[in-house]
């Protein structure tokens, strides 16, 4: 049986073994580190490792405070929804490369550094005007990025680029508690994003919320696997087994998508974009009040976990068929229930430049009971409607192909709720 403890007020009795964790300890913070840390993954699955831990809360968020959001299933009152337009064709550079699949290579070569498709971002855009009406009808307070110039070229002294969009803030921003993370990135097309969001997180800082921003990477050459063997499916397959990845060890970095909240514990998994450094920078972080465990999937092509491991309220998660998770047991030894989605209904012809069919279960749940989903997904709709939670059924099929579905779209900056410990 799942149990709960409010960590405001909760009770400091003996602590119960925690299943979830690849626990990197205090001593393992000098040198080898990065070496355990992947090594305890890979052995999670058969390991009963525990996150031990104060029983100590968080400082209280100020009264005035606009954020606050400690897991993905409180009742939401504030959300950032993404902007499409201007959005720009990434240059076909070695990380991109990794990160896509060779169907879409052409596409990248020949548009790189050029505006998507003009027709497919206009009923894009069309398509997240709809969603943030829904949203306000729903009664969620609906922020946007600033418009900015993608196709703009920038050089730093390590490299040149353009940039992409502001579509995704949930790859960029990550809410803890009344803290805002800004991620680092891994794509040199995304390394200035951030200025997309600045007038936001000045305006939530200066109603009492922390701002942190990661250490900014050089992405210099010596941060990706320059001869990254990718050929096939195959070879991304055995690849990631091996925990070999584009991105290399030279530096922090991180992608906000790759962590999922569920109270005091964050998981996350390292992945093309997010390298063990940077999962370390915020397990130090984020201790000694947040747990972050690392957990991984048969997967790919790793890149984001929210349409491979989507939690979506107290003790319940999907989980990808196709990408199963390594330590699913230790979910299910914790009480968890996990709900393995039906296959996505979205056609083989629909351009996915920078996604997977999986979006469909790439969710936003506005609280336990509700859940905003794919309009043309009857499938996981059914599903979720067996689960007795009511669907708010959204059409975002071609904002899909710019790399993402409802939780991408979207960054929660307040949830109706209070920072709990789901592992005790």
């Amino acid at each position: 049986m799942l149990r709960v403890r409010c960590l405001r007020g909760g009770s400091r009795g003996a602590e119960a073994a925690h299943y979830i964790g690849s626990r990197v300890g205090a001593a393992a913070l000098g040198a080898g580190w990065v070496q355990r840390t992947f090594q305890s993954t890979q052995a999670a699955t058969a390991s009963q490792n525990t996150c031990a831990a104060d029983d100590k809360a968080t400082s209280p968020v100020p009264k005035d405070c606009l954020v606050c959001s400690y897991n993905e299933w409180d009742p939401l009152e504030e959300v950032i929804v993404g902007r499409a337009e201007n959005a720009c064709v990434p240059p076909f550079s070695v990380e991109v490369k990794a990160n896509t699949y060779e169907k879409y290579w052409g596409f990248y070569q020949k548009f790189g550094g050029q505006s998507f498709p003009k027709d497919h971002l206009k009923k894009a855009i069309a398509e997240i005007e709809e969603m943030c009406n829904i949203l306000k009808g729903e009664g969620v307070i609906v922020k946007r990025p600033d418009p900015i110039d993608w196709s703009v070229k920038y050089k730093t002294p390590d490299f040149e680029s353009t940039g992409m969009y502001a579509a995704m803030p949930r790859d960029i921003l990550l809410v803890v508690g009344n803290e805002i993370i800004e991620a680092p990135m891994a794509w040199r097309a995304r390394f200035f994003e951030y200025r997309a969001y600045r007038r936001l997180i000045k305006d939530y800082f200066n109603s009492g919320a922390k701002w942190t921003t990661a250490p900014k990477p050089t992405m210099a050459d010596e941060l990706y696997d320059q001869n990254y063997p990718i050929h096939s499916v195959e070879d991304r397959h055995k690849l990631a087994a091996q925990g070999k990845f584009v991105t290399t060890e030279f530096e922090p970095c991180f992608d906000a998508a790759d962590f999922i909240r569920a109270g005091r514990d964050i998981f996350v998994q390292r992945s093309q974009v997010t390298n063990y450094m940077g999962i370390e920078w915020m397990r130090r972080h984020l201790a000694p009040d947040y747990r972050v465990h690392i957990i991984s999937f048969k997967d790919p092509n790793p890149m984001h976990i929210d349409a491979t491991f989507n939690i979506i309220g107290p003790g319940l998660v999907l989980s990808n068929p196709d990408r199963p998770c390594h330590q699913i047991e230790l979910f299910k030894k914790a009480g968890w229930t996990v709900i393995q989605p039906p296959v996505p209904l979205i056609p083989d012809d629909h351009p996915l430049w920078m996604s997977s069919k999986w979006l469909s279960m790439n969710v936003l749940m506005l609280d336990e009971k509700r859940v905003m989903v794919d309009a043309n997904e009857t499938s996981i709709q059914k599903m979720f409607e067996k689960l007795g939670i009511s669907t708010i059924k959204v059409n975002i099929r071609h904002a899909n192909s710019l790399g993402g579905g409802f939780h991408c779209w979207t960054c929660d900056i307040r949830r109706r709720g209070t920072l709990q410990s789901y592992f005790d």
